[in-house]
């Protein structure tokens, strides 16, 4: 599958299955976190990886209860350390923030191009989260993200117009390609 294949193929699974991924093809999703690029390189991010079911019925009841979490083999919890840049002059917006979303963005794309589903979790309980997998205090929870063999297939979700969402040079200009 290329890569706007994939693109086009990812949806949020709030089903699995009971299968497990391969310790082979985590570790290719894991490498496309890494791989990702961060402001300055400074590379924020942390990673911890779940498979132990009660430890995932924790972290799906700290998601606000939503235990089709717990269903997938792994759920990770992405966390960042916000301190990092202020000792490096970087005025970014929210680069804690942002840096650690790409490369969430990186393991989903990895995890659907080798057939596993995904689902971007932003609800939970922050402190419960860093309770349940002992993160340390100075770093936030960016994401949960379970990860596993799909149970379902939904179909595409809406999307706005090209029109609606590009423009050229500057907003409200119509781009056309």
């Amino acid at each position: 599958m290329n890569l706007f294949e994939t693109i086009e193929k990812r949806r949020s699974i709030r089903s699995y299955k009971s299968d497990h991924i391969s310790n082979r093809h985590l570790k290719r999703i894991l490498e496309a976190a890494r791989l990702a690029p961060s402001g300055k390189n400074l590379q924020p991010w942390r990673f911890i990886i779940v498979r132990d079911p009660e430890r995932k019925r924790m972290l799906a009841e700290a998601a606000m209860n939503q235990m089709f979490i717990a269903e997938a083999d792994v759920v990770i919890v992405a966390l960042s350390d916000p301190t990092i840049y202020s000792s490096t002059g970087t005025r970014r917006r929210i680069p804690y923030l942002q840096d650690p979303m790409i490369a969430i963005e990186h393991m989903i794309l990895a995890a659907t191009a080798l057939g596993y589903g995904t689902c971007w979790i932003g609800a939970f309980n922050e402190d419960k989260v860093k309770q349940i997998v002992n993160a340390p205090e100075e770093l936030a929870v960016i994401a949960l993200l379970p990860i596993g063999v799909p149970n379902e297939n939904p179909p595409p979700r809406p999307r706005k117009s090209f029109e609606e969402i590009f423009f050229s040079e500057v907003y409200g200009n119509p781009l056309s390609l």
